[in-house]
């Protein structure tokens, strides 16, 4: 919250979140409900157009309530000493750092504008000679390799894969919940080289009782006690035996940077990034659910059964998060970009859909009420993100949001409002969208 004059000052999207019928009544005039519809067509959707500065063509279809994404998007950002100068800073302590979208428009995302995700203190950089992994638990023969041998012993991959945030779109829910408040840009689709985790388990090789793995990596926790884990999770063993599971040595042809992970990591694509174990040491082969920080209570957990909005769940009625859902993003134009009344124009982006792929992605300009399909390029590999175009016109100047939908190999779509409301705010799949304004 800011300060002029020595009052306060709130945006739209906090206003929303603390109390949405005196939001509506704030910033159109009149209390959310039927009556708004009407003034929207009067006086209404003058003064909006006045706040937007253009006209609104396709206003009859806007839903009740949604927040136009021109002021959706206003939203403070504070300055940080970094040479990620580009992403939006969510957090200092822990250091949490967004992709805008239109940084998301790489097929490859360049490290230096890859999201960063931590949950403790940024550690100093352990050297490779100095570093090694340890494979124990529910396992055959205990491992300990150094860097040299994961360099030279085992066969390495290179693949282009998702990691996101379980949290990409917390900022979305209403009542926002507990956390960072990711818009969209949680995600990214560097390319990967390393050694698939399951080459290491066989070499270790795997009791019958063995089902889950722990993680744990080298960064202290913010309090400083080296005795207390930031976060320590783990994945089902048949995650870990995907072949796309891997312990990334590289990102992008290069040595990690300290920022994801260096020298090693786990990259589990499709999953919440927080099971992909950043600056790694050690995995622990267990005969149950990891019980780690990160692992019970209400974190990278989500209801067993639909709830309402702002309901307190009990810890018992919460499962652990596997697979991330079908999501897309629009990567151009970039939102606000004026654009040609009348004539087509390019919008592309990236869809993505955790353990399963992309089949189909449409784009609409009339809030939700016509679809046009795009084109939908293949994966370079499984878990890759694929790239989408479509060709779009747009009838008359003025203001119009650009929506994308999702829809993946099993039929499920984008919903084009947030989805089921969840303690911690995962799993926010709805429809991205930007604007822009013809002229």
């Amino acid at each position: 919250m800011a300060r002029r004059n020595g009052k306060a000052q709130r945006g739209i999207v906090e206003l929303y979140h603390e109390d949405h019928e005196r939001a509506d009544w704030l910033v159109f005039g009149r209390k959310a409900g039927p009556d708004r519809r009407g003034f929207l067509r009067g006086a209404g959707l003058a003064s909006m157009g006045a706040i937007l500065g253009t006209t609104m063509p396709f206003s009859a279809n806007m839903p009740l309530g949604l927040i136009p994404n021109a002021l959706a998007e206003t939203l403070d950002e504070f300055e940080f000493d970094s040479k990620h100068g580009d992403l939006i800073i969510h957090n200092d302590r822990p250091v949490n750092m967004e992709t805008p979208a239109h940084l998301l428009d790489h097929d490859v995302t360049p490290a230096d504008v890859h999201f960063i995700r931590n949950n403790g203190a940024m550690p100093m950089p352990m050297s490779k000679a100095d570093w090694r992994l340890t494979i124990d638990g529910e396992v055959n023969e205990p491992l300990e390799l150094s860097f040299d041998e994961l360099m030279n012993d085992f066969d390495h991959v290179t693949l282009r894969l998702q990691l996101e945030c379980g949290g990409n779109g917390r900022a979305g829910f209403n009542p926002l919940p507990r956390g960072n408040p990711w818009m969209i840009g949680a995600i990214g689709n560097s390319e990967w080289t390393g050694v698939r985790v399951s080459d290491i388990l066989r070499r270790a090789g795997l009791k019958p009782s063995a089902v889950y793995t722990g993680h744990y990596g080298y960064d202290p926790h913010l309090s400083g006690d080296p005795d207390r884990q930031a976060i320590s999770r783990g994945g089902p063993i048949a995650k870990m035996m995907d072949p796309h599971t891997i312990i990334a040595l590289k990102m992008n042809g290069e040595d990690l940077p300290i920022a994801h992970g260096y020298p090693a990591r786990i990259v589990a694509p499709g999953w919440a990034g927080s099971v992909s174990q950043k600056w790694l040491t050690r995995i622990e082969v267990l005969d149950r659910e990891h019980t780690g920080p990160g692992m019970t209570g209400l974190s990278y957990r989500v209801p067993r059964h639909p709830v309402e909005p702002g309901a307190e769940v009990a810890h018992e009625d919460m499962e652990v998060m596997t697979s991330l859902i079908v999501k897309s993003a629009i990567t151009h134009p970039m939102a606000g970009t004026e654009v040609p009344a009348g004539r087509p124009f390019e919008v592309r982006g990236q869809a993505w859909a955790g353990d399963d792929w992309v089949t189909g992605l449409e784009v609409s300009v009339d809030f939700g009420a016509t679809w046009q399909t795009a084109t939908v390029e293949p994966a370079p590999n499984r878990y890759s993100w694929q790239r989408w175009r479509a060709q779009v016109s747009l009838p008359l100047t003025g203001y119009y949001e650009v929506w994308a939908r999702a829809t993946d190999n099993r039929g499920r779509s984008q919903p084009a409002v947030v989805p089921g409301w969840n303690p911690r705010g995962y799993l926010n799949n709805a429809c991205h969208r930007i604007h822009v304004t013809a002229v």
